[in-house]
């Protein structure tokens, strides 16, 4: 492995780990600090003023900003498999921190996201690569 391949591996995860941690607790923040109900307008935009949901509009755009990056370099059939174990976390933390119920079902599904993000994330190395594919140009 050459040092500009190993570079571009660590910097992969690092920035794979910042759109996962960034997506699971925006949305857990964004959750937690919703009401029960909206019904206007206005009321969305009180609720985005509560501190729980503008911490998760901070967050999530935190992940947009790094899922953009991150695809900006590695292929998008890395990107997705490896950043869908957010599916994951943010089933535990629904289940433990907001006491949510979760079916037999829906847990046959997150075991089957798991087996994918195993298979994607050690069967195959990230794809990611310091020039630009489409167009040929160096970025």
């Amino acid at each position: 492995m050459t040092p500009e391949s190993a570079r571009l591996r660590v910097k992969t995860w690092l920035c794979a780990s910042v759109v996962i941690v960034s997506n699971v607790v925006g949305n857990f923040c964004l959750k937690r600090g919703m009401p029960e109900t909206l019904g206007t307008p206005a009321e969305y935009i009180v609720a985005l003023l509560r501190p729980w949901a503008a911490a998760g509009v901070l967050l999530l755009i935190l992940w947009t900003l790094s899922h953009m990056a991150l695809l900006s370099w590695a292929d998008l059939s890395y990107v997705l498999p490896v950043t869908a174990i957010g599916y994951v976390l943010v089933a535990f933390l629904g289940k433990w921190l907001l006491h949510e119920q979760i079916t037999t079902s829906r847990w046959t599904g997150i075991a089957l996201i798991v087996a994918g993000v195993a298979v994607v994330s050690v069967g195959t190395e990230p794809q990611t690569h310091s020039r630009n594919t489409v167009t040929g140009t160096d970025r």
